[in-house]
Order: structure tokens, then C-alpha cells, then sequence
């Protein structure tokens, strides 16, 4: 008998053990890894009913950390469906629990011991859980027994984390409570933030690699599926609007209607959006050609107008930027290159005296063209290596030396150098240089990490959090980002509580 139910299934199912009097039990969890914690936990809470169900988080919203779940959904659903105890399992596709919890409708919700302590909930769900199960009129459980974190045992007796990330980890948490790390990033909420660059649309199609054609020196795909994702300083806005109330987007697009309700469907719903574009231009979509099984890139189609925002749209920006600076707490520009941001309107952003924030990137479309001179007096800048390099003209140089060269050069206080599966270094002004390693031990996409890594660490920066700890946050940020194609999620400010949870002991 199959127990891996679809919601609409289960929700059928257990009407009928309930005119059957039956007591509806349900847990709720990841279960990455099964052990007998686990089937402790769930005699214990069979002892409370007649009818057992366990629901699992979906892969997306598993945020323990770089290369979490081990396991798929699948895998997890059909190995709790093995145990004889459970009589139901059904994979949750919501980032938390109390939907789920609304439409089983259980008698009673079973938690672990650890969870008494209400406060002692990191994440702090444990209140929306106690909430729903009230609103349903169900009861919540508590086990008696002790309690085994498949989390902990994964961290600690695999090789999970390399031993550079245990020490460094393991540094970070001697220094930071996780408390301490919490109530920061509470701080955040209260940020305004004005966020200035280009929407960019990512399209990926997936195909299978046919081969090279038998007619002309080209390779073959068969398209399987196709699929748009929100680019540029579009995803970075989604990325601050977790972290904080007030995000003002002031970004270039076309005029075509499809691509302007796509973009606004899509951003949260606490930013608001101004459109600037140019004269003849389309909003800038950037094609990925991807075999579906490798998920190796094969080909990049761009369709950019690089032209200068002109005239009355870049005197309409500037005033804005001049008009309303002062209501905003930091203003992050990402300057992919492709004409919004003039020399003028940079001058603009230089004078402002407010905390100030900066990607400018190099990619296929404007190497050799695309510079940071036009920028000034930076608060926190990111960049790659390669970019360094090429900003410097210095292919084999010592980076750090490089690093305090930009700095004198465009007087930033402080830059944030990402070296890929090398990690992250942060430079201040006066010289000093702290060093993280790379998290994600996954890597499918590269791209949006380093628009992740800035949103966090500029906020991060603007609180003046620690420089270690700011890198540290910013670094699992990036981490999550490399995990999934293109900008599919975005970083949440309660996914990263809950890698921070499962990294600090």
C-alpha cells in the first residue's frame, strides 16, 4: 500500500479515519538523515493517536547549510514511508509548517523535547505552529525523551563540512552566540534602502545534447522546458526586501507590457519600483542554452541595448537620487554595464553622504569596457577576482596588494574580494584583511552569488557589524545562491537564520 500521499489525497484520507474516530497524529521535519532518534520520536507520538502523519520540508526551502538536503524529497518520503508506524507521508511545499498544519487538521502535533522551551526555538516558528494548531483545534505535544539532531550528527561524524570550514565555523561561533547573530539581524528590518541597476531577465532552456549536426559544424539541442527568473539588480532587490521593510528599486526596463508584469509579479511585495528605459530599447534578457541532465552551459544569447540612459530619463534619475537621499539609510547601486548608469548620474551617487554600497560586474557583454572609475568614495564594494585583476590590468599580482591599490584609488573603506571555491576576503581601508571559505559544496549555477553576497553584507556593513561575522553571513548567503539555477530563490532572511542555526553550535 502506497502512505506517499498529495496533499488533496491526504486531506481526503484522513476524513475518513476521522468518521472513524480515529486521532490524527502529525510531525513535521526534514529528516534528512533517519535514525533512531527519529523512530523513538514517532512511537512516542503513534502512543497519541490512531493515525500517524508525517510531512517533510520540499528540497527548496532545506536551508541547513551548503549541500542540504543529502537526501532528496523523494528519497525521504519513500524511506519514512518504509516505517511501520507512519501511516502517512506527505511532502510540505511551503517554507514553514502552519499551511500544512491547516489542511491535515491534526488532533494532535508532536514536537520534539527541545521545542518546551519555546524561546529556545531559533527560528522562532515555533509560535506560527503553536498558532495553527490552536486555529484548528488541535493540541500540541511535547516528547519526554531525549532528543537526536540529524543536523548535529551529519556536521559532526560526516564529512559535511571540510576542516577549514570546522575551524572557521567553529572560531565564528566561539566569538558570536547565535542569539547575539539573531538580534543583529533584527536590526535590519528597520534599514531603508534605496537600490539603483538593471533588471535583467534570465531565461534557461533545458534540452538534450542531440550532437554536433550531420550538416554543419554546430551542436543539436532538444528542448525539454523553458524557464524565466528575475536578474539583476531585480533579484538583489528580493534579496534585501526579506531583511528589510523599505526598498525603493529604481531600475531600467523596456516599455513591452509581458516582461513589465513579469517583473512586478514576481518582487516582493514591500519594494517599490520606479522604471526608467530607453528610447527603442527592450528589457534585457539574457538567454541560457543548458543540457538538462550535466546542467553545463553550452550557449548565451543577450539581448542588450548598452546605449547611455539619455536626456530627460537621466535628468529625471539624478533629481530623484539628489530629491530623496535623504530618506533612505544606504543606497546599493549593481552596475552591470549596460547604459543606466551615466558618468553624471554616478557623480551623483559619489555625492551622496549616505551609506554607499557597490557592484559594478564584468561579464561577456562589456569586458574591456565596463570600469569602476567613475565611482568614488565607496563604503563597501564586492567584486571577484577576475574583476579585480582586470580593473588593476594585473593577471598574476598579489591580490591583496591589488585590493589596497583600488582602495586608495576610489577611497572605499571597505572591499570584498570572491575567489570562487577559494573563498572570500575582506580588505579594509587601513590594510587590515580577514579571510572566509567557501561554503557551498554544490555548485549548479555561479550565477546571482555575488548579488547575494552584496545584499547581505551592505546591510550587514551598514549596521557595522563585525567585518568576520559580516563576511561570515554574507559567504552562506553566497553559498545557497551557487546551489540552484539562476536566481530561482532567493535568499530569505528565516532560510539563513536557520543555516546559521545548524553551523553555530
Amino acid at each position: 500500500m502506497n502512505k506517499i500521499f498529495e496533499i488533496n489525497n491526504l486531506i481526503s484520507r484522513i476524513r475518513l479515519e476521522k468518521k472513524k474516530n480515529k486521532k490524527i497524529v502529525h510531525c513535521h521535519g526534514v529528516f534528512d538523515l533517519i535514525h533512531v532518534g527519529h523512530i523513538k520520536h514517532f512511537k512516542e507520538a503513534k502512543k497519541n493517536g490512531n493515525f500517524l502523519v508525517v510531512s517533510i520540508t520540499s528540497d527548496k526551502f532545506v536551508n541547513k547549510g551548503s549541500g542540504r538536503p543529502i537526501f532528496n524529497q523523494n528519497l525521504r518520503a519513500e524511506f519514512l514511508s518504509s516505517i511501520s508506524l507512519i501511516d502517512a507521508v506527505v511532502i510540505n511545499n511551503n517554507l514553514t509548517s502552519e499551511k500544512i498544519i491547516s489542511q491535515i487538521k491534526p488532533d494532535i502535533y508532536f514536537k520534539g523535547p527541545d521545542y518546551k522551551n519555546n524561546e529556545a526555538d531559533r527560528s522562532k516558528n515555533i509560535y506560527k505552529e503553536i498558532a495553527a494548531i490552536k486555529k484548528v483545534k488541535g493540541k500540541i505535544v511535547y516528547s519526554d525523551d531525549i532528543t537526536f539532531s540529524s543536523s548535529n550528527l551529519i556536521n559532526t561524524h560526516s564529512n559535511y563540512f571540510s576542516e577549514e570550514q570546522k575551524k572557521y565555523i567553529k572560531n565564528i561561533s566561539k566569538k558570536y552566540s547565535f542569539n547575539l547573530i539573531y538580534n543583529k539581524l533584527k536590526k535590519l528590518e528597520k534599514l531603508k534602502v534605496l537600490l539603483i541597476g538593471e533588471t535583467i531577465i534570465d531565461q534557461y532552456i533545458f534540452g538534450d545534447v542531440l550532437g554536433k549536426s550531420g550538416k554543419e559544424p554546430h551542436l543539436v539541442l532538444n528542448e525539454n522546458k523553458n524557464e524565466s527568473y528575475l536578474g539583476g539588480a531585480a533579484a538583489i532587490a528580493n534579496h534585501l526586501a526579506s531583511f528589510c521593510k523599505t526598498v525603493k528599486f529604481l531600475t531600467l526596463a523596456g516599455k513591452e507590457k509581458e516582461n513589465l508584469n513579469f517583473i512586478k509579479k514576481l518582487l516582493r511585495k514591500n519594494i517599490s519600483i520606479k522604471f526608467f528605459n530607453k528610447k527603442n530599447s527592450s528589457t534585457i534578457i539574457k538567454k541560457r542554452y543548458i543540457d538538462e541532465v550535466t546542467k553545463n552551459k553550452l550557449l548565451g544569447v543577450y539581448h542588450i541595448n548598452d546605449d547611455i540612459l539619455k536626456d530627460n530619463s537621466e535628468k529625471v534619475l539624478i533629481n530623484f537620487i539628489k530629491k530623496n537621499i535623504p530618506y533612505f539609510d544606504l543606497i546599493l547601486v549593481s552596475d552591470y554595464g549596460h547604459g543606466f548608469i551615466s558618468k553624471k548620474t554616478a557623480a551623483a551617487i559619489n555625492s551622496s553622504k549616505i551609506f554607499f554600497s557597490l557592484n559594478a560586474q564584468i561579464n561577456a557583454s562589456n569586458r574591456g569596457f565596463h570600469s569602476l572609475i567613475k565611482y568614488k568614495n565607496i563604503d563597501s564594494l564586492i567584486i571577484n577576482e577576475n574583476e579585480l585583476r582586470h580593473e588593476m590590468r594585473d593577471k598574476s599580482g598579489n591580490l591583496e596588494k591589488l585590493g589596497l591599490q583600488l582602495i586608495n584609488h576610489l577611497k572605499i573603506n571597505k572591499l570584498i574580494i570572491t575567489r570562487g571555491d577559494k573563498g572570500a576576503m575582506l580588505i579594509e581601508k587601513k590594510g587590515k584583511t580577514i579571510y572566509a571559505p567557501a561554503f557551498a559544496n554544490k555548485v549548479v549555477d555561479k550565477v546571482g552569488a555575488g548579488d547575494t553576497m552584496l545584499a547581505v553584507t551592505s546591510l550587514c556593513m551598514k549596521i557595522k557589524m563585525p567585518n568576520d561575522l559580516a563576511l561570515f553571513l554574507g559567504s552562506l548567503a553566497g553559498a545557497s545562491a551557487v546551489e540552484s539555477i539562476g536566481n530561482s530563490k532567493f535568499i530569505d532572511k528565516e532560510q539563513l537564520v536557520r543555516q546559521i542555526q545548524f553551523s553555530i553550535k
